[in-house]
């Protein structure tokens, strides 16, 4: 019998084996496809299980979900904006195992939880800041999950001032403002010709004035919306993962500048923001400690 790991994201699918609870191997990976997203994953998962029994299966998808319905509604994935019925397919797959499933950020925390910059905090978030923003939160050692599954979408904070559409439908989002998808977008308004958010940040530490500014403005918003997050969780540690969050000082600096403006209650004096130790696979790290049952055992009853 073995337990199996699916991440649904917005650019990659990918699935493995979960072993001794919390490491995910011989792992399957492929890009999103524009249709037939579920036939993709249902052959990654054929190809990790082979001819093996599965138990449990751990989905970690894009969110919104629908955890109590077992959907996911990712606003990336076109064909399954409306709705996808994931852990009735899983289940369909391989009957009788048991299928958990969360939104990434949730399985992101689970897995700096038990692998990561978490280990051992009782009260804490996970950020990913690269083509959107996502987190999770650990609230008394345990993910919270939220009415429905959505706890933690951290990416929907508004910031001060912007009025920066979001792919949501709402304004203002860090989202918007902040991630490496959205700052390329800023950077190439004001004339820059760059690309990608890699290119925005070597940019920036070459010099540029607009990829400067960019990765500012980002890092002000990071740090605006991590305050008030903490404010309100009472959390005193975050730790911050993804692509677009390896730029460095030039991020990095701006948004420590915004959480001592911002962060000034008395309780907030120990938050500490640190980068993450994964650098690959936290969603699936995290789905394999889902489905594996580390996280709370009524979460969805």
């Amino acid at each position: 019998m073995i337990v199996l790991a699916l991440d649904i994201g917005g650019t990659k699918l990918a699935a493995g084996v979960v072993h001794g609870g919390r490491q995910v191997r011989e792992v399957q990976v492929a890009a999103v496809p524009r249709e037939g997203v579920w036939e993709v994953c249902r052959e990654l998962l054929r190809a990790v299980a082979g001819q093996q029994r599965v138990s449990a299966v751990g989905i970690g998808t894009a969110g919104p979900v629908d955890a109590r319905r077992g959907v996911t509604m990712p606003i990336n994935i076109p064909d399954w904006s409306s709705g996808f019925p994931v852990v009735a397919s899983v289940q369909e797959l391989f009957p009788g195992a048991v299928i958990r499933i969360a939104h990434d950020g949730a399985c992101l925390a689970l897995a700096e939880h038990h692998i990561g910059g978490l280990r051992g905090v009782r009260d804490g978030m996970a950020m990913t800041v690269s083509t959107g923003i996502g987190g999770g939160i650990i609230e008394d050692g345990k993910v919270a999950v939220g009415r429905t599954g959505n706890a933690g979408h951290v990416g929907h904070i508004v910031v001060p001032g912007s009025q920066d559409p979001c792919s949501c439908g709402g304004i203002g989002c860090v989202e918007a403002v902040a991630s490496g998808t959205s700052s390329v977008r800023w950077a190439r308004a004001q004339g820059w010709t760059g690309e990608s958010g890699i290119e925005l940040a070597r940019a920036a530490h070459a010099g540029d004035a607009i990829a400067l500014a960019a990765l500012e403005r980002a890092g002000t918003a990071l740090g605006q919306a991590i305050s008030s997050a903490a404010a309100l969780l009472d959390i005193d540690r975050v730790v911050i993962g993804g692509g677009f969050s390896e730029s460095g000082e030039p991020l990095w600096n701006p948004m420590r500048a915004a959480l001592a403006r911002h962060a000034r209650l008395g309780f907030l004096r120990e938050l500490r923001v640190v980068p993450s130790r994964i650098h690959n696979g936290a969603t699936l790290v995290g789905a394999g400690v889902l489905a594996a049952g580390h996280a709370t055992a009524d979460e969805y009853d």
